[in-house]
């Protein structure tokens, strides 16, 4: 064997070994023993409000937890992690972190509380620290929903027709126009923010995949939860799968609590 060749086979084995140790922390935060939580937080996200949780609550206040849903105001990133740390600030023991879309931008920043005991990403962001998530999101097909974005004053809302054909579809007409209604205006420049954690890589994670999604791709959703290690479902469902498919959504909030049955 020549040296080059050794050399070659050197580089390999060195950078497949630094591979694995920069693989660790977030394969060591999947494997740590979830811990029974008493509380979730939910953290809705763009163009929406706390409302769009109100088929999950039930589920999980029946099986003995106390929610709050965060009024996130979509304003800017700063203002709402400042919102769901004033939320968290409340809580009696351990926490389940949960989010849905631009939401999970939020908990991938706050999630690193001692209080949270495990994040649940539901069709959701999941930026690692410092990241540029447009840069990234840009890889993939962006959803038709996009092509119904208007902007006023600096805040962004959804068209009724984008909204209701692609931002919720597979929702039931009446819950989707009402879901419309209520829609959270959300600062344009609300995207472009960067986190400074990526609590996804210390506390153990779960990702809600929605195969039917038109708002993030699902294929950006699978990136996004394979690189996490997050355990992970899919569900047959639109970008709304906590409106659609409560029961899945819940089940896997409730397995991230250590309530599962």
């Amino acid at each position: 064997m020549n040296a080059l060749n050794l050399s070659k086979k050197w580089a390999l084995a060195t950078l497949a070994i630094l591979s694995g140790m920069l693989a660790v922390p977030v394969v060591s935060a999947q494997q740590a023993p979830v811990v029974q939580a008493k509380n979730v937080v939910l953290v809705h996200g763009a163009w929406a409000d706390g409302s769009s949780w109100a088929e999950v609550i039930p589920r999980l206040q029946a099986a003995g937890l106390n929610v709050t849903a965060v009024q996130n105001p979509l304003s800017s990133l700063q203002d709402s992690v400042d919102a769901t740390r004033r939320v968290l600030a409340q809580q009696d023991g351990p926490t389940v972190l949960v989010a849905h879309s631009w939401g999970g931008t939020v908990i991938s920043d706050v999630g690193n509380d001692p209080k949270v005991s495990a994040l649940v990403y539901v069709a959701a962001r999941a930026p690692d620290a410092g990241e540029d998530f447009v840069a990234l999101s840009g890889k993939f097909p962006a959803g038709a929903a996009r092509a119904g974005i208007q902007t006023h004053d600096g805040y962004t809302t959804l068209s009724k027709d984008a909204f209701l054909k692609y931002f919720a579809n597979g929702v039931q007409p009446r819950q989707a126009n009402v879901l419309y209604a209520v829609q959270g205006a959300t600062a344009a420049s609300l995207f472009t923010g960067r986190t400074t954690n990526a609590a996804w890589r210390e506390k153990p994670s779960f990702y809600a995949v929605s195969r039917q999604d038109q708002t993030i791709n699902p294929d950006l959703e699978r990136f996004l939860a394979k690189r996490m290690g997050a355990t992970t479902i899919e569900v047959d469902a639109g970008h709304l799968s906590m409106v659609s498919h409560s029961k899945q959504i819940a089940d896997l909030i409730l397995q991230a609590a250590g309530r599962a049955k």
